[in-house]
């Protein structure tokens, strides 16, 4: 298990060595896994993890269905409530569905329209392992919602490298180092064998040099 001090000092090398920007800059992990076989689909991280101090901006959440959903769609505050008529129209329009997959990071669907997603948005969320979880009539999303605004998808396929965003410059370090280590301990709580699966894991800010931490 990486200590908080060294995640810390980290942290704070790749900030303070970053070239000075005028816009917010993310701030990334790296991390590399070693003796897995990530061939083998037990061995690979599908995990949605929630970041205890956000990552500096809420993430945007689409909820498709009709009905009650879009009642409490509403009352959650979602960003876009996407009905069966429109999810078969953008299964014709490509482009507008590869946009709608890009900007919005998760995707809540009522189970009565998820076979419509399947067909028609499928090809476009899949891939960027964007299916939406299926909601169950009647449920309150409202604190789904509010979990997944703060929270960070890993999904590593069959590679031994992945990233994800931690945070933004404009949050303080601690909290920084609170949200990394949330992230490393569940990696490798889902590791076949721990942190000896994991080889090394570098921060780096947008621009700025990648900083190793392990």
């Amino acid at each position: 298990m990486v200590e908080r001090k060294v995640i810390l000092e980290a942290l704070n090398k790749a900030i303070e060595s970053a070239p000075k920007r005028n816009f917010k800059e993310s701030v990334d992990i790296t991390i590399n896994l070693r003796n897995i076989d990530m061939a083998q689909p037990k061995n690979r991280i599908d995990e949605t993890i929630a970041l205890p101090h956000g990552l500096g901006s809420p993430n945007k959440i689409a909820v498709l269905g009709k009905g009650d959903i879009t009642t409490l769609a509403k009352k959650a505050g979602v960003d876009i409530i996407i009905g069966p008529e429109e999810i078969e129209r953008l299964g014709g329009e490509p482009r507008e569905a590869r946009k709608l997959a890009n900007d919005y990071k998760f995707f809540l669907a009522d189970t009565s329209v998820m076979p419509l997603v399947g067909r028609y948005l499928g090809v476009r969320l899949g891939p960027k392992g964007r299916m939406p979880t299926p909601v169950p009539p009647g449920m309150d999303i409202g604190p789904l919602v509010e979990r997944l605004r703060n929270s960070v998808k890993i999904r590593t396929k069959d590679k031994t490298v992945f990233s994800t965003i931690v945070g933004t410059t404009e949050m303080n370090p601690e909290q920084l180092t609170d949200n990394v280590d949330v992230v490393l301990k569940k990696v490798e709580s889902v590791l076949e064998s721990g942190e000896m699966n994991i080889r090394s894991v570098y921060i780096k800010t947008t621009m700025g040099p990648a900083v190793k931490v392990i």
